[in-house]
């Protein structure tokens, strides 16, 4: 995120720090989006072992690594600057120029499933919720990522506040819908899938991918870590970070996994299957197959909002990471810009790749496992890790038992991505 005073505190009162449960709100915004949507279809449909695994990991994985990754810039003795410039100081200019590439792969893939997500909702929401024509393709898309990318025009300060304006109502109406679900369970049929000790362990593995990519807010931790140690010193910064990451988790883990549990018992195997093939978020083919009411206008419009508010987050972090590449691709002709400027840019970049992708329509999930997965598991798990076994200002963090855990799920995510895109 950017390192400026007006973006670090954008998120912040006037007159006080954000406390450890705002920023923790904030993070789950950046989380909850077409990840989290999508995460149903491809973990359900595994069955029900694979899923209560999963469930059981995804708590510590993403406390863990997203705690790894706010040491790694909290402890930074060029405080104040973001990642790219903490991964240049730590690796020097050639290694932190490679990582801040995959820092950028790992986010900007996700800008472009965003705007494939969104055009899809709102054309499936007209043509089955309002009964009316649908939208050519690319004009909808144009419209849609046009909207969501102009309002950086008015700053971050609004974006961010919108954002967080929507997570409030998010949180609630995904916890309300996962209840009201649960007449709807059928447990019998979704027990009967998955039962194969082997293929457990084999559906995990594949699970893995797209449950990073789900609960992943690493392209907040920039800005959020920058936070900590504005507000509470670079000696206490590390411990803050973790109790508000460790409230993130608890938050996304709670919400979202009971929301997965809900629809997938709710719509058992074939469906989630024919939700997949529609290229659908959960919601809106429950809203679409359900035929209740509040299902129908409901289920879109919280599709809507979750996107949106990660869609806002992770343009943040992409436009942060694309100004490195182009300060670094073009020197002399950046040094002309200012950093409004150079931010302009890179919206326009984005605006156009987003749009260009929602009118080829690619597999969501195939963009997830196959872009996704591997980049955000090398920022997110691997490189803090080996951060902290090299690194002198890190070493208090060294021969944690978390820190296995760590690498050898993200190694299973960048591994399961590989075979599955072999096999």
């Amino acid at each position: 995120m950017s390192t400026n005073t007006e973006t670090t505190s954008s998120t912040q009162d006037a007159k006080r720090p954000a406390s450890n449960t705002e920023w923790a709100i904030s993070l789950f915004g950046t989380a909850v989006g077409a990840g989290i949507l999508f995460l149903p279809i491809n973990a359900g449909s595994f069955g029900f072992w694979p899923l209560l695994v999963a469930t059981i990991l995804i708590g510590p994985m993403t406390y863990f690594s997203h705690r790894g990754l706010a040491r790694m810039i909290c402890a930074s003795p060029r405080q104040g600057e973001d990642i790219t410039a903490v991964v240049t100081d730590y690796f020097g200019k050639s290694a932190g120029f490679i990582i801040s590439v995959v820092y950028f792969c790992a986010i900007f893939p996700i800008v472009l499933i965003y705007g494939v997500s969104i055009t899809n909702t709102v054309d499936s929401f007209i043509v089955n919720q309002l009964h009316g024509p649908s939208v050519p393709r690319p004009l909808l898309s144009f419209l849609l990522v046009g909207i969501m990318t102009i309002v950086f025009a008015f700053g971050q300060r609004m974006v961010l506040a919108v954002t967080q304006f929507l997570v409030y109502p998010l949180i609630f109406c995904l916890g309300a819908l996962s209840i009201y679900l649960i007449p709807r369970w059928d447990i019998a049929s979704f027990m009967e899938v998955g039962n194969n000790d082997w293929r457990v362990v084999g559906a995990v593995a594949l699970i893995i991918p797209v449950l990073v990519f789900s609960f992943n807010h690493s392209p907040a931790i920039s800005q959020f870590s920058l936070a900590m140690v504005a507000a509470h010193g670079r000696e206490k910064s590390s411990e803050n970070a973790s109790r508000a990451l460790a409230l993130t988790a608890i938050l996304l883990t709670v919400f979202t996994m009971f929301f997965v549990w809900s629809c997938t018992l709710t719509l058992g195997a074939d469906g989630l299957s024919e939700a997949r093939e529609q290229n659908l978020p959960v919601l809106s083919y429950l809203a679409n197959v359900t035929g209740v009411p509040v299902l129908a206008f409901l289920s879109p419009i919280i599709a809507m909002i979750a996107i949106i508010s990660s869609y806002f987050g992770h343009v943040l972090g992409a436009t942060e990471g694309g100004n490195f590449l182009l300060r670094n691709a073009a020197p002399r002709a950046t040094a002309k810009l200012s950093e409004k400027q150079l931010n302009s840019i890179m919206h326009g970049i984005i605006f156009v790749a987003a749009w260009v992708v929602a009118i080829i329509d690619p597999s969501i999930l195939g963009l997830i496992e196959a872009i996704g997965g591997p980049f955000i598991a090398s920022i997110l798990y691997l490189l803090p890790m080996y951060a902290i076994n090299r690194i002198d200002a890190l070493k208090q963090f060294r021969g944690r038992p978390s820190n296995v855990f760590v690498v050898i799920t993200g190694l299973i995510a960048v591994g399961a991505t590989v075979w599955s895109l072999f096999s």
